[in-house]
């Protein structure tokens, strides 16, 4: 057991934010996402997947130890509706909401259509699969440097 580690991470994923560089991405899918197909093509080939976590929570967590790139102005992007272009979802304002709070600032971000969010998946670092039944809820989070 270690201290202060959100619990539901594991082994796996604290070696992948371990890891990980800054600079380096990781993928956060829904459970629609074919994500086993697209991990095996990121740079770890590792998939995470975290039965009962939605997306604003498992972000949440892994923003407790891993901070976003703020040498670029949008760390963080997601899937974008393709019946709805544009749109934010309320999957994505939860997501932007967790990302203030534990980077206590605005914090910019983008949208990918759908077929361009599977191949920036697979240029991803891992991808992790949480249980999120919303629609699009299918983010890339860009890690930044840790300064303290």
């Amino acid at each position: 057991m270690l201290k202060n580690i959100p619990p539901f991470m594991d082994a796996e994923l604290l070696w992948i934010l371990a890891a990980m560089g800054h600079g380096d991405e990781l993928a956060v899918v829904d459970r629609n996402f074919p994500a086993r197909s697209i991990a095996n093509e990121t740079t770890s080939g590792k998939l995470v997947s975290l039965g009962g976590m939605d997306a604003p929570t498992c972000i949440s967590g892994i923003l407790e130890l891993m901070p976003l790139d703020n040498f670029v102005p949008t760390p963080v992007g997601w899937m974008d509706p393709v019946d709805q272009p544009g749109t934010i979802l309320s999957v994505h304002h939860d997501v932007l909401a967790a990302c203030k709070k534990a980077e206590n600032a605005e914090v910019g971000h983008y949208v990918i259509e759908r077929f361009d969010y599977y191949a920036a998946a697979k240029k991803c670092f891992a991808v992790v699969q949480t249980s999120e039944n919303r629609p699009y809820g299918c983010f890339i989070l860009k890690k930044g440097v840790v300064f303290d």
